[in-house]
């Protein structure tokens, strides 16, 4: 594979800026997307045998460290916070749950661009950057799962007894 050659400062400087423009590029590009694909869970969000319906998250003590991360939701117009339920209501609810899988699209899209700075970087800065990406991107894409899992199963309870909170 042939590797793209530039001094050390400008290789510097174009991982920042791609970084930033891939986070940017995916969260716009999940802004865009239309209620009606988010939905349902696809195969990439759909729930694991492993997390237990989010009760595997609990060891990872999300509650505890959670809120202190940053949320930009509502960073575009009209886009939703998900710091808050939307509304305790049914429909607040279904609102919160479409956010959680826009949102964790948005990580796994940002995540999916890290293989890109092999081609313009060392091997070692390689795996760094790759692993940055991860590191950067997964602590999100657990708490909307968490989030959404736990809000499915309040919504499933609401709809069993037809009462609405």
């Amino acid at each position: 594979m042939v590797r793209l050659l530039m001094p050390q400062w400008l290789t510097i400087l174009v991982d920042i800026a791609a970084w930033g423009f891939f986070h940017a590029a995916t969260g716009y590009a999940a802004y865009r997307l239309g209620d009606a694909r988010l939905s349902r869970d696809g195969w990439l969000l759909r729930p694991r045998r492993f997390e237990a319906g989010g009760r595997w998250y609990l060891r990872l003590r999300i509650h505890r460290w959670k809120d202190r991360l940053p949320e930009a939701g509502a960073l575009f117009p009209g886009g939703v916070s998900k710091r808050q339920l939307p509304g305790r209501d049914v429909a607040g609810l279904r609102l919160f749950v479409r956010e959680t899988r826009r949102a964790e699209l948005t990580h796994w899209w940002a995540m999916s661009c890290a293989p890109v700075f092999v081609l313009w970087n060392p091997p070692l800065a390689a795996v760094l950057l790759v692993s940055y990406g991860v590191l950067v991107n997964l602590p999100f894409i657990i708490i909307q799962r968490y989030n959404r899992f736990r809000t499915q199963a309040l919504l499933a309870r609401i709809e069993r007894r037809g009462v609405t909170p």
